[in-house]
């Protein structure tokens, strides 16, 4: 006669059996490099090149756009690249927030970024790192176009707005 007990231990077997095969199976498809192919439906992307030449340039009123990429990764939920150009004088947008956290690689000219609440002038070369949820804005300072490559990500600690 099968007793309750019995039935017990059954279930948690199984169980234990299933989490472990699972975990097992998830670190299979790590080691050997397997990626899932789509996130929400939207292709994962992969290892790629984007030539600068091939970029489709956006006039904007401020200067100009290229959309670099967006999309999941293999780590990430969304992974969005642009490159701005902004004309002097000019600033990308006024001063705001979001929940993601962005970089900000200065290819040329001269800017002033609001951090902490102060603007701080940098140049070429410059790193511009915007923290999650805090008032941040870019502004072309000197005389010449501004370039500037920001770097977007969302993962599953991403706030929610």
């Amino acid at each position: 006669m099968i007793k309750q007990r019995d039935v017990a231990i059954v279930v948690i077997a199984a169980l234990v059996g299933a989490v472990t095969m699972g975990s097992v199976m998830s670190l299979l498809h790590l080691k050997s490099g397997v990626v899932p192919v789509a996130v929400n439906g939207k292709p994962v992307i992969g290892e790629s090149v984007y030539d600068w030449n091939t970029m489709e340039v956006k006039k904007t009123p401020v200067g100009e756009s290229r959309t670099v990429l967006r999309g999941p990764t293999a780590t990430l939920d969304e992974l969005e690249i642009h490159v701005t150009t902004l004309n002097p004088g000019e600033a990308s947008h006024p001063p705001h927030k979001h929940p993601n956290e962005e970089l900000i690689i200065l290819d040329q000219g001269t800017v002033e970024a609001l951090i902490n609440g102060e603007w701080k002038r940098v140049g070429t070369g410059s790193v511009i790192f915007n923290a999650s949820n805090v008032m941040h804005s870019l502004r072309n300072v000197g005389d010449t176009p501004a370039t500037y490559h920001v770097v977007n990500w969302h993962t599953d600690k991403t706030p929610k707005e």
